[in-house]
């Protein structure tokens, strides 16, 4: 009896499954950081301010490193840029443990992690599209923003578990060291790119992004992209913070699910809600998905900060659906940018969208923790003052996107 070979959307179903598998395991210790906040604020005795820049240079490193990154993959093959970024990856996070004692170390170590991110991040989902039609474009990036979104999850689990057990220094280590086991499972399974690549139809220059910065459509799409970033990694690197204030403030600090574990099940529900938003998409509208979305996130931001001191258990809820509708277009955004890219300019479109990205999720994090110090720090009106401040960002990002029309996608059943 002999044994078919497999089929050819079976194969690409498998690199899908690899990619989305190491970058699992390259991410999990993204979000350590801040999930150990809480604990090394006092211990380094930083300011609101330089933990919200220990934060967001993470984010500037990826800003000002994906441009070159994920564009040079219109003309190299995307898995060698992925494997450098990995390596980068390593590095830095090994740096943390081994030299990180103070706000410089610490800065240097997660910009070097920030700079991996921009290798492996939009380089893993470029790769992806060299290899799968338009029809399936939709659903592969749903799957890779997926497994992005499961380990940053899981990152702020695993980073305060592993600290409890063995110190800080260790869930570092073991970052580094998963990192370094993504690295060869990607060098060995994953096979170089076939065929030619795509030729440009004005025959511009690799970094001309002009052409990119005309596409209207992408350009709603990677807009509206930079503020949800904001507003996700404002969410990311404060909410143990704003939980713990809250257990602190109320009186909640007993028989309570930690801050650490409540912000890996926001994670877990939001990468959820970006797979189910993406379907929606599909089946509905992916300009409506979207809308719907950030309207939403506008309203539980405009107010999460100033009720949810009321107690830990409307706080906790509170963050659980803003997460939801945080993430209901994250992969959405993306698809939306990557199906409006022109073939052979999709790495520099990738690039730019992740770039206005990460520009905000580098404000994220900094505009929490300017705001706390401007206002009346760790309270009512600083945490409902910070909140806010994203919210009137996102309705400026939504009346934008609004005015820009982007178009849907093959696959899409509605425009």
């Amino acid at each position: 009896m002999s044994i078919s070979a497999p089929t050819p959307a079976a194969k690409t179903w498998f690199l899908v499954a690899v990619m989305c598998g190491a970058q699992v395991m390259v991410q999990i210790g993204a979000f350590f950081w801040p999930a150990l906040l809480p604990t090394m604020m006092p211990l380094w005795a930083l300011s609101n301010s330089e933990a919200g820049w220990i934060t967001a240079i993470f984010y500037g490193a990826y800003m000002i490193s994906v441009p070159v990154l994920v564009t040079a993959t219109d003309r190299i093959d995307p898995k060698f840029i992925y494997l450098f970024g990995v390596g980068v990856t390593v590095i830095g996070h090994l740096g943390f443990a081994l030299f990180a004692d103070s706000f410089w170390p610490a800065m240097a170590a997660r910009a070097l992690t920030g700079m991996g991110w921009a290798g492996t991040y939009m380089t893993g989902l470029k790769l992806l599209a060299d290899r799968v039609d338009a029809r399936m474009m939709s659903r592969a990036t749903a799957g890779h923003a997926a497994s992005i979104g499961l380990s940053g999850a899981l990152s702020f689990a695993f980073g305060d578990a592993i600290a409890g057990a063995f110190g800080w220094q260790a869930a570092f280590i073991t970052a580094s060291a998963s990192a370094a086991a993504a690295w060869l499972v990607i060098a060995i399974v994953m096979p170089r790119r076939e065929g030619e690549l795509p030729r440009r139809k004005d025959g511009g220059g690799l970094f001309d992004f002009r052409p990119v910065f005309r596409n209207r459509s992408a350009m709603a799409y990677a807009i509206a992209y930079a503020i949800h970033t904001l507003e996700m990694s404002a969410l990311r690197g404060w909410a143990v913070a704003f939980l713990g204030y809250v257990a602190l403030t109320t009186g909640a600090t007993a028989s309570i699910i930690s801050p650490a574990v409540v912000a890996t099940g926001l994670g877990i529900a939001g990468t959820v809600a970006s797979i189910a938003g993406n379907e929606a998409a599909i089946r509905f509208g992916r300009r409506r998905l979207v809308q719907t979305a950030m309207l939403a996130s506008i309203m539980f931001g405009a107010s999460i900060g100033f009720l949810g001191g009321i107690s830990y258990a409307l706080a906790a809820a509170l963050l659980f659906f803003y997460a939801i509708f945080i993430w209901l277009d994250s992969s959405s955004l993306t698809a939306g940018a990557a199906g409006s890219a022109e073939p052979a300019r999709r790495g520099a479109t990738l690039a730019v969208h992740s770039m206005l990205g990460y520009s905000g999720g580098f404000l994220g994090p900094l505009l929490i923790g300017w705001t706390l110090d401007l206002t009346s720090g760790m309270s009512t009106i600083g945490w409902g003052s910070a909140f806010l401040s994203v919210a009137v960002l996102m309705t400026a990002a939504l009346l934008t996107f609004r005015a820009l029309r982007p178009e849907g996608l093959a696959g899409d059943r509605t425009g």
